[in-house]
């Protein structure tokens, strides 16, 4: 498999004789030379790989700058993959956590490098020969998604790691106040309309799973020679305990289709939405087919997730005025937000 690590950017650069100590002090068991390079997809944590001699591992840490309170929770992280690797093999093992801030600035953790295709904007070359790959692609990500719903939360240890009841309520309640801590930058008055009409319709849940938070298919890995199956799902440090049909809505949330119209925002759809992916209502239908879950209320959470998608990408703006985030992609992306309120609105069929 390619790697597709680079040279760590400029700004995002960290004390790596002070890593390197520390990580060879906690697993004395590495050995060869250090080094580190930095993986270049996210635009929120930062992933860097690092290979002590033939050991490649993985280190994760936040962004720099001020962070959203219970943002880029890397304690909450290595909770999950320190123990969920056993129950479930699409999540790598981690292996160290570290919060003594005079190593790079901030927690960090550590985990197992996993190897195969993670994919962004194109179909990777290794996998373009399979028939009808884009379709095989989208459901596998569905598939693995799906799985870790029916997965026991009190089997698998975590769940500890939120409070179920409710769940649903307090992500519309937390996000309305997230935004209004960065809304002054947009005259965008749907964003409460919205806000309103999703906590007077709240569903009610019906079972409690392990929430990733941000499933997508640029979270997940493939192995080149079978896209039928996801062999790895990344990003786990906003994980909870609640309702599995928010993971749903944030997947559509992410999904191109092909009705959409010219200038939707769904994430990578420019590139994506040529994958032949399947539908929105392909991805429900094969959702509930997997999951046994019912899911009636699938464009509420849909609406919620490109609600909630727009006050993240006014935050990340909101992060670049500050002078608190490097990544140029931060400069516009605040751009989305009016279209994401719309979308939601309509999703709710508000006029």
């Amino acid at each position: 498999m390619a790697d597709d690590a680079e040279a760590v950017r400029d700004g995002d650069q960290l004390d790596w004789a002070a890593f390197e100590r520390h990580v060879r002090a906690a697993l004395p068991e590495l050995d060869g030379p250090f080094e580190a390079r930095q993986f270049p997809g996210g635009s929120a944590n930062l992933t860097y790989l690092v290979r002590f001699g033939d050991t490649e591992l993985v280190l994760r840490r936040p962004p720099f700058g001020t962070i959203a309170p219970g943002a880029h929770d890397m304690k909450r992280e290595f909770r999950v993959l320190s123990g969920l690797w056993q129950h479930f093999d699409r999540a790598p093992r981690a292996y160290l956590f570290c919060e003594d801030h005079s190593v790079v600035g901030s927690d960090f953790f550590v985990m197992e490098r996993r190897t195969g295709e993670v994919i962004r904007d194109l179909i990777p070359a290794s996998m373009q020969h399979h028939d009808r790959v884009g379709r095989r692609i989208g459901f596998a990500t569905v598939d693995a998604f799906a799985d870790l719903a029916l997965l026991d939360p009190v089997a698998v240890g975590l769940d500890g790691l939120g409070k179920p009841d409710g769940f649903v309520e307090r992500q519309v309640r937390g996000w309305t106040d997230r935004w209004s801590r960065v809304c002054e930058l947009w005259d965008e008055p749907l964003m409460v309309t919205v806000s309103a009409e999703l906590a007077r319709r709240l569903p009610t849940p019906s079972r409690v799973s392990l929430v990733h938070n941000d499933p997508k298919i640029d979270n997940c890995m493939f192995d080149a020679a079978d896209p039928d199956r996801a062999i790895a799902i990344f990003d786990w440090d906003m994980t909870t305990v609640g309702d599995p049909l928010v993971d749903l809505g944030t997947l559509l949330n992410y999904w191109p289709d092909p009705s959409d119209p010219p200038g939707a925002w769904r994430g990578r759809d420019e590139t994506q939405r040529e994958f032949g992916l399947p539908t929105r209502d392909e991805v429900i239908e094969h959702y509930a087919a997997r999951t046994g879950i019912d899911c009636t209320d699938a464009r509420w959470y849909e609406a919620f997730a490109q609600w909630k998608t727009a006050v993240v990408v006014a935050q990340l703006h909101h992060r670049w005025r500050m002078g608190n985030s490097v990544n140029p992609r931060h400069e516009t992306i605040g751009d989305a937000v009016p279209v994401l309120a719309r979308s939601a609105a309509d999703l709710l069929g508000l006029a």
